[in-house]
């Protein structure tokens, strides 16, 4: 079976660079990979090291245009900060929130890529005229309109629903960004620039859930005001390479297990149900001494440095999703909780073969030897697999070893030579 839908390289669509400023203009950053076929539409950065605002810049506004998630204010022209959306990365100048000596900067990047413009009068598609760039694929959009302060729809370009929308008032200063998220419904809304819980209210998405062409606004000023730009990203899962979801904490050391199907790349959570800051986790920013159980995070609602693990929680990232080790409120304390996540690599490709080892449907197959209260197994790969109980470790067999189930004899296996070689523990 496909796990991927085709997206069997996720770093195609997302990527993540680290780089240490210099203080110059016109400097252009690549990214890690050496393939050059991904061109960013939007970049979001963030200085790890001291104090300075995020900025969150996209090609459908221009490189220009910033806009910060920590603040209500309106996007700024920073003519100084990024210069380039480039073919195999991105070209920044010497401002001290993007490149300043002797900083560290992390760099998030999403490829859309396909314009998109639609007149509703003329195509019937929603009653807003939109226009932007999106990737079907991939599930991500960038969708501009103008508001006009009566409820309406508004094209979004995606062939999907969306699951989440993070959208921002352009103009108007004093204006919040609004997240949109599947797993709270469309009357509740949520502050990418604040710490609250998540509120009720039917008029920022007009009570109405998103389709696959269209979401809706009501007459709110956040997301709709009379002749003011607005912006939206737009993100709809895809399996193997995105998920939108949410979880219940369990406010313990021994915390739970997230499937994802992926082994995740970048995981932004929420709780929602109290007052508590964003995080943004990714795999490429350890403490000393990683990577597993020492993630550093970043908080998308301050403008504070990267934070340590020590001081927001032990977890791991794992081949098929994120699991805790604290009972820390903001991610795992006696709540609920909403998170974005994108993929390093899939649990498995759309042909079938395993993303994260060759000899992963071997071990799949072992499971079903493996005694029946072993339903947590660290395993020789370079991360481990988790599962919640027994029945879904016997689900995940089944998708993952249906093919090779046809060419094993499971009688000729020799458990006492194989088993061994897998740590598991009782759950």
């Amino acid at each position: 079976m496909s796990y991927t839908n085709g997206l069997d390289k996720p770093s195609d669509y997302f990527r993540i660079k680290l780089y240490a400023g210099n203080a110059t203009n016109n400097r252009a950053i690549t990214w890690e990979e050496t393939d050059t076929n991904m061109q960013p539409n939007m970049l979001w950065f963030k200085s790890r090291t001291d104090t300075q605002t995020h900025g969150i810049f996209d090609s459908v506004r221009s490189a220009i245009k910033r806009l910060i998630p920590s603040s209500t204010a309106a996007e700024g022209d920073e003519a100084a900060d990024l210069d380039s959306f480039d073919t195999n990365g991105f070209t920044v100048d010497a401002a001290d929130n993007m490149n300043g000596s002797s900083r560290n900067f992390v760099t998030w990047g999403w490829k859309a890529g396909t314009s998109f413009t639609n007149d509703a009068s003329g195509t019937g598609i929603g009653s807003i005229d939109s226009a932007g760039s999106v990737n079907q694929d991939a599930g991500f959009s960038i969708c501009s309109y103008t508001g006009t302060g009566s409820a309406g729809t508004i094209k979004h370009g995606l062939n999907s629903t969306p699951s989440t929308i993070i959208l921002k008032n352009r103009i108007a200063g004093d204006i919040f960004w609004y997240v949109y998220h599947k797993s709270l419904g469309n009357d509740t809304e949520l502050y990418l620039n604040g710490n609250d819980a998540a509120p009720s209210s039917t008029s920022a998405w007009n009570d109405t859930n998103p389709t696959s062409s269209v979401f809706s606004v009501g007459s709110h000023g956040g997301t709709n005001a009379s002749g003011q730009a607005t912006i939206a990203y737009c993100f709809s899962e895809k399996q193997g390479y995105s998920k939108f979801g949410k979880y219940v904490g369990n406010n313990s050391t021994s915390g739970g297990f997230h499937y994802t199907g992926f082994k995740p790349s970048f995981i932004m959570i929420k709780r929602t149900d109290a007052t508590a800051d964003w995080r943004i986790y990714d795999d490429k920013r350890f403490r000393a001494g990683g990577p597993n159980n020492k993630l550093n995070y970043l908080e998308p609602n301050t403008s504070d440095a990267e934070a340590d693990t020590d001081s927001g929680g032990a977890w791991d990232m794992l081949s098929n999703g994120f699991k805790f080790y604290t009972s820390e409120a903001t991610i795992n304390g006696s709540g609920t909780y909403i998170y974005m996540a994108f993929a390093e690599q899939p649990l498995v490709t759309s042909t079938g073969v395993p993303a994260t080892a060759k000899w992963f449907m071997k071990f799949m197959l072992l499971l079903s030897i493996c005694s029946l209260t072993h339903t947590e197994c660290t395993t020789p790969m370079a991360y481990p697999i988790y599962f919640k109980d027994w029945n879904d470790c016997i689900t995940e067999a089944y998708k993952l070893s249906t093919n090779i189930l046809k060419s094993f004899e499971v009688s000729k296996i020799n458990k006492r030579k194989i088993v061994p070689q897998f740590n598991c523990k009782e759950v």
